[in-house]
């Protein structure tokens, strides 16, 4: 399995900036921009983010967030990226605000190919090279080339 995330953001987002200031904010704009990339309502994304956001936290720690969700509608798992200019209160594990949000989106079917796509995002976020590059990134390009290679070879 590919160790960077070009394959979930084929068909996805890249938010470089924004200044979201809840996480039911910063889930919104990446639910409406995912609609847009998908073709499936906003609607129906959010609301279903969101009954999994009411399970549990998906703040990871290191202030990243990784709100998923299954869908009908998606043939393969499709990603989102949104960097935030201020930290959002995730209820993450270690209790820090979190300001890069990988949203995951899969398809209703897919319960094995959801969570192995979870884990490769969970891994690849772990890296701290990977969050402080993000965190200096200035644009979507920048972004892209290190979400899209692998920063650290065998981080």
């Amino acid at each position: 399995m590919a160790t960077d995330l070009s394959a979930l953001l084929q068909g996805g987002v890249i938010i470089p900036f924004h200044e979201a200031t809840s996480r039911k904010q910063a889930i919104h704009v990446l639910c409406e921009a995912l609609s847009e990339a998908t073709g499936i309502g906003a609607r129906a994304i959010e609301d279903a983010v969101m009954e999994r956001e009411r399970l549990g936290s998906t703040g990871v720690g290191e202030g990243v967030a990784i709100p998923h969700a299954r869908l009908s509608g998606l043939t393969a798992p499709v990603g989102g990226f949104l960097r935030l200019a201020q930290g959002v209160d995730f209820e993450a594990i270690d209790d820090r605000p979190c300001d890069l949000i990988f949203m995951l989106l899969a398809p209703d079917g897919a319960g094995a190919d959801h969570l192995r796509a979870l884990a490769q995002v969970s891994r690849f976020f772990r890296q701290a090279a990977v969050r402080d590059g993000l965190r200096k990134a200035r644009n979507e390009n920048e972004i892209k080339s290190l979400i899209c290679k692998d920063p650290v070879v065998g981080g």
